[in-house]
Formats: structure tokens, sequence, C-alpha cells
């Protein structure tokens, strides 16, 4: 039974859903390419690090490059994330009315294939990230622990905004690194 057949009653939302075969639809829902919010908070900070690192450029605008660089690394990333946010999460979201018909969850997806999924988006983040400077990857680097441990903050603290809100704002000091290969205060600050 494929997945269109699973669910008749229901006509997606988004227009990328609509758009999209019955079989591509559960990994974007998997990845959330369908809610593009989550994508804009990882993307923005980013575009305001390149910004914010026009003084230091000496005023100029920030490399047409590196604005597409970020948004592909923002959507491949944030896609990445919301997987394995959803594969560590799946008995937790079984119990829980808004999340409980998540593909992971809802078992439209296997674990494995849903890790295959993250794997390549990570692939793609990877290229991504290796296409920047070298303080600029190092800093990428460390950003993954963010999202490796968010998930699990869940269990431990009644704040884990905090893990999330420092993972998506990131990017602000990655761009600033990878526009000036350097860090000052204004970029901590951002």
């Amino acid at each position: 039974m494929t997945y269109a057949e699973e669910q008749p009653e229901q006509m997606p939302q988004s227009w990328i859903l609509r758009a999209s075969p019955a079989r591509a639809r559960p990994y974007i829902q998997l990845a959330r390419l369908d809610k593009p919010t989550g994508i804009w908070l990882l993307l923005w900070p980013c575009w305001w690090g390149l910004v914010l690192a026009a003084p230091a450029m000496h005023w100029r605008w920030p490399s047409f490059g590196l604005l597409i660089l970020f948004a592909i690394g923002a959507i491949a990333m944030r896609a990445a994330g919301c997987v394995y946010n959803d594969v560590i999460d799946r008995k937790i979201d079984a119990q829980v009315a808004r999340t409980r018909d998540r593909p992971v969850t809802a078992g439209i997806i296997s674990v494995r294939d849903a890790l295959i999924f993250a794997g390549a988006l990570s692939l793609i983040g990877l290229l991504v990230l290796l296409a920047l400077g070298h303080l600029a990857i190092q800093l990428g680097l460390l950003s993954v622990l963010l999202v490796l441990i968010y998930p699990f903050m869940k269990r431990f603290t009644f704040w884990p905004q905090l893990v999330l809100g420092l993972a998506f704002n990131w990017g602000a000091l990655m761009a600033y690194a990878a526009e000036t290969e350097r860090l000052n205060w204004a970029a901590f600050c951002l």
C-alpha cells in the first residue's frame, strides 16, 4: 500500500506536497520541506552574519556565492536535523497527538531509510561546508554537537530550546567567519 493509499482523505496542504509524487511526500514531510519556517530560522542568521561582515570587508556586499551556499546548507541541514530528531524521538512522538503521524513514527518510512536519507542530506551539508574557509569549517563541525544533543536535552531539561536556539543561530558565526576568516565580538553579539 502506498502513502497516498494509506491517507486518501488528506489533501496535501503545501504547494511542495501537491507538486510532488506520492512516493516523495513522506520524505518531504520527514525533512519538513513542506514547512519552510525552520529553513528561514536557520538561514537568516547566516545571511545576517554575512551582512555584519561588510565593515570588516571594506563595506563590500556579501558574496553571492556565499549567500547561495548558506541557503543550500540551511535547507539540507535543517532537513537532516529534522530527520535525526524524528528517529531519536520516534517512541516519544508516538505518544503525542501532534507528532504521532510523522513518517518514521507512523512506520511509513523505516528507521534505516530515514538514516540513509539523513546521511544524504548531511553529505550535501558537508559539501557546502567544505566550500567555506578553514575557520567556518571548524565552526560547522562544532555545530554538529548541538544538533546531536538537542533531542536528548528534551529528556533532561525543561529548556531544550536553548540548545535548539544555539544550533539555529550558529550560522551567524559561520557566515561571518566564512566572509572574514576571523571572528569578533559583533559576530558573537549577533
